[in-house]
């Protein structure tokens, strides 16, 4: 009998976790769970370094917009940066960029066995830029990045590292057949994940 109500209760974990999935039709929640579910993204700069200069260049960052966890976090994305890494010395040229996040990364996709190129397997493209957070979100920013990646915290002093936000413009999100949508940051701001 205890084994079938903890098979009850995985179920019913199980079953809780896959309705967190927002629905294709609410494409503003969809952006912000996505972002929330994930720890890292693909950010593409304009290369300012010599033999690149103009092209575009991507590279992997570590992000968060808030604490793991069902709350849902801020939906600003995070980033803990240094003047020394490659993306960092193009932002100081042109802040602008583009940031990419999928669900590919955590198991939703495969326990469905989706491609990560499935539309299925939910992801989201935001434009912006990359700016410096003031004092006053710098505790914020720090909560956000270290509760999830605390090695963090362990990084070399001397690399002078800093807080950092993905300020959003413009966003696109791929979550089922039919294209892109797309949803302004007022509307991805406003939902509740």
């Amino acid at each position: 009998m205890a084994r079938l109500l903890l098979l009850c209760a995985a179920s019913g974990l199980l079953l809780a976790a896959v309705a967190t999935i927002p629905p294709p039709e609410e494409a503003a929640r969809m952006a912000r769970y996505v972002l929330h579910s994930c720890d890292w993204g693909a950010l593409a700069t304009l290369s300012a370094q010599e033999g690149l200069r103009g092209r575009p260049f991507a590279n992997v960052f570590s992000l968060s917009d808030g604490p793991p966890g069902p709350c849902g976090g801020s939906g600003v994305p995070y980033l803990y940066l240094t003047d020394m890494e490659i993306s960092v010395q193009d932002l100081e040229v042109d802040s602008n960029a583009s940031l990419t996040v999928s669900l590919a990364q955590t198991p939703y996709c495969r326990k469905h066995r989706y491609d990560p190129q499935n539309p299925l397997c939910a992801h989201i493209i935001f434009a912006g830029s990359i700016v410096k957070v003031n004092d006053s979100e710098a505790g914020l920013a720090k909560k956000a990045l270290f509760s999830r990646h605390p090695e963090m915290e362990s990084w070399p002093k001397d690399h002078n590292w800093f807080f950092a936000k993905f300020n959003i413009t413009n966003i696109w999100v791929l979550d089922y057949f039919g294209g892109l949508k797309i949803v302004t940051p007022e509307e991805y701001y406003s939902v509740k994940p």
